[in-house]
């Protein structure tokens, strides 16, 4: 059988990360969601979050939370950069998504080489980064680098970036193949603009495609290496943050919009129900289906905070000991992030069935909410049965499926 799982005590659990520079930026956050609300239905026709949004984001210092120190970022603690990214998911997840997707990515680059962290933000160290990690690309070995060619689906935020990390696949002598994320400027790729979904329609998550390109040695990253050798980047910044395996912080980018927009929609669905009686007569307040319906939607999103709060706890101090933590925990914080997104679409479907027929006029932003929940399902990271079964699999027994963690 699998190891005993170990977490931290109740009373284990701080919150010392959340220093003054760390509750300003949580509060200028906070203070983004009405403007976003506000805005949220043109995101969605517009097809891309707007330039004046993305502009205010960076100038507010939120999209540099992971960044190191030395680049003039936080160098803060992922629980931070998530409780950013939920409040901003208030407004609207589609400009959390981006976020999360996109501001990782300042952490990433802090694993690469001086040299590639010179290129991108020598000049301007708010420069932003795109990606597709989806190991598609064709790699071929070249003096100094590689030949790089590809065609990519799902680049989130892409048209607002300057550079874009791009997945592929390299021959490696012991393990056959290695997933190696490549760093590439704009000149270098081309957006494929075909974005038109059901739901985060204002992420602008737009196809890339690559022909034919050099990309040098010192603009890659062995992407599920954690080693000081795959991660030359640790030479200047050597804070524990940049310790971290990317699984564990990539995953959580694409599902902790999903806890915030599920605070949006409870919120937007109190305002509603307070105000709204059917045609038959009948307020939604005095539904019992709607008084239902809202305080498991609260008490969901409550344990989802305090079991993600707990993770980065554990994921923090392991980073900081410089010990690798456990497959199982591994395995099974990857499961309870994917969990998020399940769950999430779960309790807005039952919201939204509250809402009635009326409920599904656009005006309702509850709406705008199943669809973007919904649509963050579709995730690959966000697959929760997959990973529920891997951390199950190893629990009883069986060797980790999971490449990733």
């Amino acid at each position: 059988m699998g190891a005993e799982l170990k977490h931290l005590a109740f009373d284990e659990i701080t919150n010392d990360f959340m220093t003054p520079e760390a509750q300003d930026l949580v509060n200028k956050a906070k203070a983004l969601t009405p403007v976003l609300a506000d805005l949220a239905r043109k995101t969605e026709q517009d097809g891309e979050i707007s330039a004046e949004i993305v502009k205010r984001i960076s100038d507010e210092g939120l999209f540099r939370i992971l960044q190191p120190k030395r680049w003039g970022g936080s160098a803060l603690d992922p629980r931070v950069f998530y409780r950013c990214q939920m409040a901003i998911a208030e407004g609207c997840m589609s400009t959390a998504w981006m976020y999360g997707v996109v501001g990782v990515h300042f952490w990433q680059l802090g694993l690469f080489s001086e040299k590639a962290q010179e290129e991108v933000w020598g000049d301007d160290p708010s420069t932003l980064i795109a990606s597709t990690y989806m190991p598609v690309g064709k790699a071929e070995a070249v003096e100094g680098g590689y030949r790089f060619s590809g065609h990519w689906r799902f680049s989130t935020g892409v048209k607002h970036c300057k550079w874009i990390f791009l997945g592929g696949l390299v021959p490696d002598e012991e393990t056959g193949m290695k997933h190696v994320t490549f760093l590439l400027p704009r000149s270098d790729f081309k957006i494929v603009e075909n974005w038109d979904v059901l739901g985060l329609r204002g992420t602008g998550t737009h196809d890339i495609i690559v022909d034919d390109v050099f990309v040098p040695d010192y603009r890659t990253n062995e992407t599920n290496n954690n080693t000081d050798e795959a991660c030359p980047g640790r030479v200047k910044n050597t804070d524990s943050l940049y310790r971290i395996p990317f699984a564990q912080v990539f995953q959580r980018a694409v599902s902790t919009a999903c806890i915030g927009a599920l605070d949006g929609a409870i919120a937007a669905f109190r305002k509603r129900s307070a105000e709204h009686v059917g045609a038959h007569g009948s307020a939604t307040a005095n539904d019992v289906s709607a008084q239902m319906a809202v305080t498991d939607a609260m008490m969901l999103t409550d344990q989802l905070k305090l079991v993600l709060s707990r993770n980065y706890q554990e994921v923090s101090d392991y980073a900081a000991r410089g010990e690798q933590m456990p497959v199982e925990a591994r395995l099974f914080h990857r499961a309870q992030s994917a969990y998020v997104a399940k769950s999430c679409a779960e309790k807005v479907n039952e919201l939204m069935r509250v809402c009635a027929a009326s409920g599904t006029f656009k005006d309702n932003p509850v709406e705008r909410f199943f669809r973007d929940l919904n649509q963050a399902r579709g995730h690959i990271a966000n697959n929760a049965d997959a990973y529920i079964r891997a951390h199950g699999a190893v629990m009883l027994g069986l060797p980790n499926q999971d490449p990733f963690v």
